[in-house]
């Protein structure tokens, strides 16, 4: 497969799985980029994301980061599934803040996988690193 292939189908894989993805959808997400074993996937803070503490509820900045580690996994047109993750909390998003969460892939074999996403505001502020193994379906 030559490269812009691969790019075609990362980007055709990603496109059907946006479609089909009410639950990103519903919270504002965008698909901005995609490529083989990477993502991009913006958000933008809302009122009804924000927890008390005034500050935007984790779940959501977790739900961002995992939605960018699906269209990068699943970029290769072969279905997977999280096998584990964890999030580390760096700074507050706020109300209003623009969000990207940039997916990377780490390693990849015949089965798993391993990738890492970085969330940031607008300003380019660290909010949040993602870490997720990936398990491919037979």
């Amino acid at each position: 497969m030559t490269k812009h292939e691969a790019m075609n189908l990362a980007s055709d894989c990603a496109q059907a799985m946006f479609k089909r993805d009410p639950a990103s959808q519903a919270m504002g997400m965008r698909l901005l980029s995609v490529a083989p074993g990477a993502a991009r996937v913006g958000m933008s803070v809302r009122a009804d994301m924000i927890q008390g503490h005034g500050t935007c509820h984790g779940g959501y900045l977790f739900a961002l980061a995992d939605s960018a580690f699906a269209f990068a996994c699943n970029s290769y047109n072969e279905a997977t599934v999280a096998i584990g993750c964890s999030i580390d909390y760096i700074a507050p998003a706020r109300l209003g803040d623009t969000l990207n969460a940039d997916c990377v892939e780490q390693s990849r074999s015949s089965r798993t996988g391993n990738y890492d996403v970085r969330i940031e505001n607008q300003l380019g502020q660290l909010i949040a690193l993602f870490h997720e193994g990936v398990d491919k379906i037979k």
